[in-house]
């Protein structure tokens, strides 16, 4: 059976602002309390609080891809120094230096937003752990001056790639963005490295979830005990960033930037 790509209406775009707003933030907000001696769960409940404080849903509590062991039962995906992905909360107080990866979806008037950000903890600033996370902002980035309407999803996949390979880094295409909507993950599949003029002409009213991330030494990940958290490999740190991005008439709007900027 052939996907079905969604594309939004007028009237679903603008409530998905609300919800990108809503989400960046959350995000802001949690990255502002987040500091040495933070809990994981702490974080989780923060972000349950906030999120169900203003009326949203999330998309993870009863998530059970796959991919995963059963249902996520958390609110937010907590992912530190070599986990990467699907960070499941857990009882640990970040450390000076630790790098850590928030990511959140929530539905809010009937329509899901996606994002992620990764951030050093406290005062120190290690070398690799900042460029790691500068490389997947610039993707984003370029992902982002990519997209518009009439753009095949290899230009995006290519330009992503295009700057992540290009800082040294190996590229696991096996996760990736995605199309985003009503529900949180949909087609189309966007990997981080491609073809530029493959694949999906994208179209106003298509939402995206994009999302590069990157691990030092590695493209192999290792699932963690928990079922969920997905590590490098080689125990090398990571990071990830992401932003629901909507396709309009003449370009894409960033929906999930911190409306307290």
């Amino acid at each position: 059976m052939a996907s079905v790509i969604e594309i939004l209406s007028p009237t679903q775009v603008a409530r998905a602002r609300d919800t990108g707003a809503l989400v960046g933030d959350i995000l802001q907000s949690l990255r502002e309390r987040s500091t040495v001696g933070t809990n994981l769960l702490e974080i989780d409940q923060w972000a349950k609080e906030i999120m169900l404080g203003a009326g949203a849903t999330s998309c993870y509590v009863d998530y059970a891809p796959s991919f995963g062991r059963g249902p996520f039962g958390h609110y937010i995906c907590t992912s530190v120094n070599d986990g990467v992905l699907h960070g499941l909360p857990h009882d640990y107080a970040l450390a000076d230096g630790d790098l850590l990866s928030l990511d959140l979806a929530v539905i809010l008037g009937g329509v899901a937003a996606d994002s992620a950000i990764s951030f050093v903890v406290g005062e120190s600033r290690p070398a690799e752990s900042v460029r790691l996370i500068e490389t997947t902002e610039r993707a984003l980035a370029t992902a982002i001056a990519t997209a518009g309407p009439g753009v095949k999803l290899g230009d995006i996949s290519a330009a992503i790639g295009g700057v992540l390979t290009g800082a040294g880094y190996p590229v696991n295409t096996e996760f990736g963005g995605h199309g985003i909507g009503t529900t949180m993950h949909q087609d189309p599949h966007v990997p981080n490295d491609g073809r530029a003029g493959r694949g999906y002409k994208l179209r106003p009213g298509l939402m995206l979830a994009l999302e590069p991330w990157v691990m030092v030494d590695t493209d192999e990940l290792v699932t963690d005990d928990d079922g969920w958290t997905l590590r490098s490999a080689t125990g090398c740190r990571t990071a990830h960033n992401e932003h629901t991005v909507v396709v309009t008439e003449d370009g894409v709007d960033v929906l999930t930037l911190p409306s307290k900027r």
